[in-house]
């Protein structure tokens, strides 16, 4: 019973620490023009990744010449 109390202090404490972190944690926003089109241009980029590589996308599309696992050898 003992340990068991000691293994969740612990894992108390963890949860704990990691909540202290992520709330001191700023948000480092960007200040100068160049770091926020780098941040829109990298918004963008993510944004198209998420619509191309959906399961809708991927699953839903007919295979073409570039899909190597259909082709034989």
């Amino acid at each position: 019973m003992t340990a068991l109390l000691i293994l969740l202090g612990i894992l108390t404490a963890c949860a704990v620490l990691l909540i202290v972190v992520l709330l001191r944690r700023t948000t480092g926003s960007t200040e100068n023009a160049d770091g926020l089109l780098t941040e829109q241009t990298a918004r963008e980029q993510a944004h198209m990744d998420r619509s191309n590589f959906s399961t809708m996308a991927v699953h839903s599309s007919l295979p073409t010449m570039t899909d190597h696992h259909h082709r034989r050898p």
